[in-house]
């Protein structure tokens, strides 16, 4: 969720390589059987009315659609700042189409995002092809929109180019307190350029704002209903609608899922347990393939790696950046943290740790840049390493007592030997995080929804396959599909059982049996 807390956010958004490792991986057969329809609720304009009168603008606006990027089409949403006072003003939200092929027997809208926080729901939407299965992609318009403060809807900008670069470089497991006071003053950094550059919307950029934005949008495209595909951190922003909005609740489907109720600390410990069993599977596989150069043995190969970042953190080797000239172990670490999310990219990812162990980091620096929406040589195409902090810092608000994150520390480090200590100092930007909001973390239900179909992954990194269990079984009314495989997210990246028993939920209204095994 951070520079070393892990964000988490879909493969198939996760930086260039990761979308076209999870491209390769998605050859699925969509179920036969014409399409069902939703039944619409008995007194639709009642149950999906503006909850104020205050809000009545917002919930009759029709989007406006032009031609954009060739084929899609786009649109401006506006909502209100605040939504308790909307007389605080308004900004956009970014919406982009793809249509139907299948006009005449179409369904409906099928809003998505890709995680993050941060992750591009445009970019993603103009991924359709790929991101939903072919009948889905027939009978329903595919609809991404960029999150308040993500992107193209008034973006969260906190630090520049070379100060973000320096904000990643820094020693993400510090051995003192002098590295320790480094390390907080550029968290400080972090938060005080987002309070200066982003005062007015900062408090405003929660996922509860975010929830409340998407059912504005699911008025304008005129749906009684939201049938909505999120992963990964998306699963957080989708039972945070489900939550407020139940009646609303189309097919909703929730992959990798970020459960509502976890603290920073679960989280942070939860996602270095993930990565370290995400790490074993990687080096098993190497090891089953034989000669591998981390060694013999699963243990071994995990020795390895973190000799190799305690090496990187005192002695860095060149990068090939001119930006930043030094791989060290923060890039390193994300790095490692990219190929991870797709084992398609495990290959490429033990390439680059020989090339590094023999002194050349250009190729783990290029699978950190794939991470961080970094350009070789300096320069960010997305928001997302910034907007991070400002929406999990209001969500999941954490201690300013350096004493707190040295203690998550040594906790960490006993369950994840290799991530623990990375993990642990992650979220020290929202210890000292200038603006409080949010809802905290909290259990969810949202009784009276339609069914709600979660789906979680055994080995998955960044999303621990626990945290699905955990809110299937906290929601009232959920069926569970279990992926036993590796990588982030299952839904277009798995198998024929998973992406068949979503594709047939979609488009004949099938819910799958609670507790398939895929």
């Amino acid at each position: 969720m951070s520079r070393r807390r892990i964000r988490a956010r879909a493969a198939a958004a996760a930086g260039a390589l990761a979308m076209l490792a999870a491209v390769g991986l998605a050859g699925c057969t969509s179920p036969g059987g014409s399409p069902v329809k939703p039944t619409a609720p008995a007194d639709a304009a009642a149950v999906t009315a503006a909850p104020t009168d205050s809000l009545a603008k917002y919930y009759s606006q029709r989007l406006e659609w032009s031609t954009c990027d060739g084929s899609f089409q786009c649109a401006d949403l506006t909502v209100p700042i605040d939504y308790a006072d909307p007389a605080k003003g308004d900004i956009r939200i970014k919406v982009l189409r793809v249509k139907a092929r299948d006009q005449k027997d179409r369904i409906g809208s099928l809003v998505v995002n890709p995680g993050g926080p941060g992750g591009s729901g445009v970019q993603y939407a103009e991924a359709a092809d790929r991101i939903v299965g072919p009948s889905v992609r027939k009978y329903f318009d595919v609809v991404g929109f960029d999150p308040r403060g993500v992107g193209q809807s008034a973006p969260i900008e906190c630090l520049t180019d070379h100060q973000l670069d320096q904000f990643l470089s820094a020693d993400p497991t510090p051995d003192d307190h002098a590295e320790e006071e480094q390390l907080l003053g550029q968290a400080k950094d972090m938060a005080n350029g987002c309070e200066a550059r982003n005062r007015v919307l900062l408090p405003h950029v929660s996922t509860v704002d975010a929830a409340q934005d998407m059912d504005v949008l699911r008025a304008a495209l005129g749906d009684p209903q939201l049938n909505y595909l999120g992963k990964s951190y998306g699963t957080f922003l989708g039972a945070t609608y489900a939550e407020h909005f139940p009646t609303r609740v189309g097919r909703f489907v929730l992959d990798g899922v970020v459960a509502p109720d976890l603290t920073g600390e679960e989280m942070a410990m939860g996602q270095a347990a993930g990565f370290e069993l995400a790490t074993r599977s990687y080096v098993k596989d190497c090891v089953n393939q034989g000669n591998c150069p981390l060694g013999n043995t699963v243990d071994q190969g995990m020795q390895w790696l973190r000799d190799f970042l305690l090496r990187l953190d005192s002695k860095p080797i060149p990068s090939g950046d001119t930006a930043v000239p030094q791989l060290n172990e923060a890039w390193a670490s994300l790095g490692m943290a990219a190929a991870l999310y797709d084992q398609g990219s495990w290959g490429i990812l033990t390439d680059a740790l020989v090339a590094a162990q023999q002194g050349n980091g250009s190729d783990l620096m290029r699978l950190a840049d794939s991470y961080a929406d970094r350009d070789p040589g300096g320069g960010y195409t997305g928001n997302i390493m910034q907007v991070i902090y400002a929406v999990n810092c209001l969500d999941r608000p954490d201690s300013p007592d350096l004493a707190t994150y040295q203690q998550y520390a040594k906790d960490f480090t006993k369950v994840a030997p290799t991530w623990g200590a990375f993990l642990a100092w992650g979220n020290l930007p929202c210890g000292v995080w200038p603006v409080k909001g949010g809802e905290g973390p909290r259990k969810i239900s949202a009784k009276g929804s339609g069914p709600i179909v979660v789906v979680g992954t055994t080995r998955d990194p960044a999303t621990p396959y626990q945290w699905s269990v955990r809110l299937r079984d906290q929601l009232a009314n959920a069926s569970l599909i279990t992926f036993d495989g590796d990588g982030h997210t299952a839904y277009m990246r798995s198998n024929n059982c998973v992406n068949d028993a979503i594709d047939g939920y979609y488009v004949q209204g099938t819910v799958p049996k609670d507790g398939l095994k895929c």
